[in-house]
């Protein structure tokens, strides 16, 4: 878990230098601290340091062997400033564009080459000053032919035959500084923000992505006056979309960092664009408080991603919402935390807590609070919390003081508990009486009791009504009198409630034998090339060495994959008497993969290709489709998908 931020008024003056070419850095950095207390200096293991100075006498290197960090512990002083003084150099690793973005997320290297130079803050490229938010100025050299950036205001540019330079000035406290370089060709555009500043606009784009450019901009000027309109005004005085070499996705203060193929992707623009805007205000307009949990992944999910579903449909939302719960089923004992312990995204299990609990966490905020109680409540965070370390705790006391409500409830259930409530309907009894009909309606929840506002729909010959039941015991009875004679009573059907879906209730998607630990793979194949294969497929698939049961053992209860050639697999369902391959996807491409719902285990996944090189072409694009029920491919190519629909708890009213 990062340590908690503090702004202990630090200013970084940073000059580097960098030859992509050779992979070499050297830097000079002027540290000033003012009004200090105890600190503490880093910098990385891979680098020398030639000059360390501390108020104009010697600091010393930091380290007393090469392969140690660079550290320095300064003690307790009063004064009203000091300064380090710091040059330092290095050989930068090797670029590799052969990472995938886990690879990327998981390898915070600093690395160098022709074709990029990315240096992440969490490397410790440079000197800092461990555990506070800084200011900072930073002076870019790089060979001709090459350009870079650090997040902030680009102050002075410059370029000829003998180099580039580039200098940014960051005046906010940030919370530490990431460095991109490249072939880069730069497009620049000005946007007038909603009170009339001028906003720079570019593109720094490889040469090969440069038709892009113009899309990416228009794209970027419509996030920002999207949430300027919902949120306030934006806080920067630029933006930039950057590209990268490898499949990174990144968002900085006043940029985002995308791999080249991925900005080739069409729908990233309507995408994955928005939501790297939106961090511009949550999580690097607004710091989340990583000591009690990072809610700004979350809020961000929400107004990004959700949003641009339910601007397209509400089945769309619907949707999407679906699979936030059914990601959730998915998940085992152990998998799972509150929210107040996920920091950031580390593999498939923490994104469904962090990003996807926590976004439905805000929409189940909106739906107790009203739209513009919400809308005010998000303002007013913006207008008292920018440039702030902000907790969860502070983020209810604004919604609390704005809609007037006594929220400790809500947030204490959804951020402190593991799990999710699971609810059921235990009975439904109906009595005819003079004015109508009185409806009894007992539902039940796991233990202990959440406090819930339950919708129920009640379906009549004329339509449909819901009704929301405030369930705050295990088990409760509701009692509604109605003018037209109940049909059915169906629970939650718009999934409004982050909740255990029921058995049967959740359709089986490829997702639950990707992140369940428990899962078991079985191989169809005998010929080595085929297993090969296979194994390499499971692997990115769960990012774990898979389980291989044998073909003697009986099926596992836990979730199973199962993979194979086409002939193979259609003599192992009807061995197995198992259904065949759906129809959606049957005779369609070059491999099919599909999953079943066992009545007493866990969901079965088919994967069946035509041969060996079938089933290898499915090793990039396979895990980006976890949540889908069938997919049928055509090479590398997804030509047929869709999930099984979701059996609402409904029942029928005698």
């Amino acid at each position: 878990m990062p340590a908690p931020m503090k702004f202990n008024d630090v200013e970084y003056d940073i000059t580097v230098k960098i030859d992509p070419v050779n992979r070499t850095i050297a830097g000079k950095s002027l540290i000033t601290v003012h009004n200090p207390r105890e600190l503490q200096l880093m910098l990385g293991a891979g680098y020398e340091v030639t000059q360390a100075e501390f108020n104009d006498g010697p600091l010393g290197i930091g380290r007393e062997q090469t392969n140690q960090m660079h550290i320095w512990n300064i003690p307790v002083h009063f004064r009203n400033k000091i300064q380090f003084l710091i040059q330092w150099k290095g050989t930068l690793a090797a670029l590799d564009t052969s990472l995938d973005h886990q690879q990327t997320l998981g390898r915070p290297v600093a690395v160098s080459g022709e074709s990029g130079s990315f240096l992440p803050d969490g490397s410790n490229w440079y000197p800092r000053i461990v555990g506070h938010l800084a200011r900072y100025k930073i002076s870019i050299e790089l060979p001709s032919g090459q350009k870079g950036l650090v997040a902030g205001q680009l102050m002075k540019e410059s370029e000829s035959e003998q180099g580039y330079y580039a200098s940014f000035e960051f005046s906010h406290p940030a919370e530490g500084i990431d460095l991109m370089a490249g072939p880069y060709v730069i497009e620049t555009q000005t946007h007038q923000s909603i009170n009339h500043k001028p906003i720079q606009l570019r593109t720094y784009f490889h040469p090969q992505v440069t038709n892009l450019s113009k899309d990416y901009l228009d794209a970027v000027k419509r996030y920002l006056n999207l949430y300027e309109s919902w949120i306030g005004e934006y806080p920067y005085t630029e933006f930039s979309v950057v590209s990268s070499p490898t499949p990174t996705g990144f968002g900085m203060p006043t940029l985002t960092y995308l791999g080249i193929d991925v900005l080739r992707l069409p729908f990233i623009r309507d995408t994955s664009l928005g939501h790297e805007v939106l961090h511009n205000w949550w999580g690097n307009g607004v710091y989340p408080d990583y000591s009690s949990g990072n809610w700004s992944e979350g809020l961000t999910t929400f107004m990004a991603d959700y949003t641009y579903k339910e601007q397209e449909s509400s089945e769309a939302a619907h949707e999407m919402r679906l699979g936030w719960v059914r990601d959730f089923a998915a998940l085992q004992p152990g998998q799972d935390a509150p929210l107040t312990a996920f920091t950031s995204r580390t593999h498939g299990a923490s994104k469904i807590v962090g990003y996807n609990k926590a976004a439905m966490f805000f929409f189940m905020l909106r739906d107790q609070l009203g739209d513009m109680v919400f809308q005010r409540g998000i303002q007013g965070m913006w207008k008292v919390q920018r440039f702030r370390i902000t907790s969860w705790q502070e983020l209810q006391k604004i919604f609390e003081m704005i809609s007037g409500q006594n929220l400790q409830p809500f947030f204490s259930q959804w951020l402190e508990r593991t799990g999710a409530p699971a609810i059921t309907i235990n009975e439904v009894k109906n009595i005819a009486i003079d004015s109508g009909y009185e409806l009894s309606i007992t539902l039940k929840q796991s233990g202990p009791a959440y406090q819930l506002r339950v919708p129920v729909v009640i379906e009549n010959s004329q339509g449909t009504t819901t009704h929301i039941l405030d369930l705050h015991q295990e088990q409760q009875i509701f009692t509604l009198k109605l003018t037209d004679k109940p049909l059915s009573v169906s629970l939650d059907p718009d999934l409004r409630l982050f909740r255990q879906l029921a058995p049967g209730e959740a359709p089986p998607i490829l997702r639950e034998a990707m992140v369940n630990a428990a899962t078991q793979t079985v191989l169809l194949s005998a010929k080595a090339e085929i297993r090969k294969i296979a194994e390499i497929l499971v692997e990115k698939l769960q990012g774990r060495k898979p389980q291989i049961a044998a073909l003697s053992e009986p099926l596992s209860t836990a979730p199973t994959l199962v993979i194979g050639l086409k002939s193979e697999v259609d003599a192992w369902l009807a061995a197995n008497q198992l259904p065949a391959r759906p129809d959606e996807i049957n005779n369609k491409g070059t491999a099919q993969v599909w999953t079943l719902a066992r009545d007493e285990a866990s969901s079965l996944a088919v994967i069946s290709a035509q041969d060996a090189a079938s089933l290898e072409a499915l090793i990039r694009p396979l895990p980006h489709y976890g949540r889908q029920s069938f997919l049928a491919f055509d090479g590398r190519q997804v030509i047929e998908k869709g999930v099984l629909p979701m059996q609402v708890q409904t029942v029928v009213v005698e």
